[in-house]
């Protein structure tokens, strides 16, 4: 089983703000196992007087690899993995700086949120996972440490780079028009379902022929016209899996290269795989194809309705999370109605609505709040979830495939050229914070 048990980006990505990345750590591997015997630990770099060691190094190595081995992408050389690792370390040392000379911080609650979200992408508590962190020898107030970390990145990034960031409706107008076109240079869009039958650490050959022959029987009942939806319920083990195993429609540049090989010239509603990565076994549904940003497309959709409270001076977050706890085993009890909480309590506009926000497609929320209304099924609700917001009480009422209008093309466009812009003004944003800071190379990492 793979858990999702730590921060920090992989070598070759920068990311957008709000886009917490959990890589993955294999559950049967001790610690340190992939790296050789332990040395001695050392100072490698130091940062503004703060020093980076050679163990954090590695772990951070240790954990990309396995990332990268989960995701079936090429490990190049370690010794140039490792350097790397310790520039983007200094980068980020250097940002993490820069949001405590600022006065940006984190709240427990939002940590607690993150731990939370882990726990879940592998389908276990999080008691379990602390027992399984320890049982491996990690440490798990450092992993809390890592996913703080990673929070505040996001909020200086957010802070600094919300301006550069903005999106005029003349540059929506110019990417629909190169769009109809064809000359907007884009990559074509995909969305793909899969079933993952996950292949333990160091499976036997007798399980690994097992679990291929469990794939294979996934894949002869999808290609014999069985629900797909179905199917995936009854097999799948991926982490954070939506009901129907979608994976959303995307840029293909943005799905694993494995897939994107292994679907190349199946056709839309057909099937492909099994097919091997780090994971295990997958088995793909090409779902839709399209030009990125053309008219007409249809998108999953999701509605959902929530109950926000707002923390005060009157009422704390842990009294918010108390509060929508009660609130959880009172309707799970037939005790009350979500609607009529809702608009007895809710602090926002939907509270009118009985907290129902409408229909929403991919990217509408913010992105704790979206993962947490992707792993509910319709008509389940939530833990409280603490977001920059505030603190919601989140469940899923339907989901269905609608065609998008113009206005809503108009808001994925919106956020498609967003993103993009950020990515542009954080590399020399990066670059000037790193610019700006002391940096002293000591011994290189083992």
């Amino acid at each position: 089983m793979l858990l999702a048990l730590s921060v920090g980006t992989t070598w070759a990505q920068t990311r957008p703000p709000g886009q917490l990345r959990l890589p993955g750590f294999t559950s049967g591997a001790p610690a340190g196992s992939a790296i050789g015997q332990r040395q001695a630990d050392y100072i490698v770099a130091v940062v503004n007087s703060e020093p980076i060691t050679n163990n954090e190094v590695r772990a951070r190595l240790l954990r990309t690899e396995q990332q990268m081995a989960q995701q079936g992408t090429q490990t190049p050389p370690r010794n140039e993995l490792a350097r790397l690792l310790l520039e983007r370390m200094i980068v980020e040392r250097a940002q993490l700086q820069l949001a405590k000379e600022q006065g940006v911080q984190v709240g427990d609650g939002m940590v607690d949120e993150a731990v939370l979200n882990v726990a879940r992408q592998n389908q276990i508590s999080v008691e379990e996972l602390r027992n399984r962190m320890t049982a491996q020898g990690l440490v798990f107030a450092q992993f809390r440490t890592d996913l703080r970390n990673e929070l505040l990145l996001n909020r200086i990034r957010e802070r600094e780079l919300e301006a550069q960031s903005k999106v005029t409706e003349q540059e929506i107008d110019q990417y629909l028009r190169e769009q109809e076109t064809g000359s907007a240079g884009v990559p074509p869009q995909i969305n793909l379902a899969q079933i993952l039958v996950v292949v333990p650490e160091n499976a036997s050959a007798d399980q690994l022929a097992v679990l291929q022959a469990r794939a294979q029987l996934a894949a002869e009942r999808a290609r014999s016209g069985v629900d797909f939806a179905t199917l995936v319920s009854e097999f799948s083990g991926a982490p954070g899996r939506s009901a129907d195993g979608q994976m959303g429609l995307r840029d293909s540049d943005r799905y694993p290269q494995l897939f994107i090989d292994t679907t190349q010239t199946v056709p839309v509603g057909g099937i492909a795989g099994p097919v091997r990565s780090g994971a295990g076994f997958h088995v793909l549904k090409v779902l839709e194809r399209k030009s990125a940003g053309m008219p007409g497309a249809a998108v999953a959709e999701t509605r959902a309705r929530h109950i926000l409270l707002r923390p005060s001076a009157q009422l704390t977050e842990q009294a918010a999370v108390a509060r929508l706890a009660d609130f959880k085993r009172r309707i799970a009890a037939g005790q009350a109605d979500f609607a009529a909480l809702a608009r007895e309590n809710s602090q926002d506009g939907s509270a009118k609505d009985g907290g129902d926000l409408g229909w929403a497609a991919a990217g509408q929320y913010v992105p704790e709040f979206e993962a947490q209304m992707n792993s509910l099924a319709p008509g389940q609700v939530g833990d409280p979830l603490v977001s920059r917001f505030g603190v919601h009480l989140i469940q899923v009422m339907e989901r269905r495939s609608a065609k998008l209008s113009p206005r809503e093309q108009r808001e994925i466009v919106r956020a498609t050229l967003r993103e993009k812009k950020f990515e542009e003004a954080y590399s020399a944003w990066a670059q000037e914070v790193r610019g700006r800071a002391y940096v002293e190379y000591r011994e290189p990492p083992q």
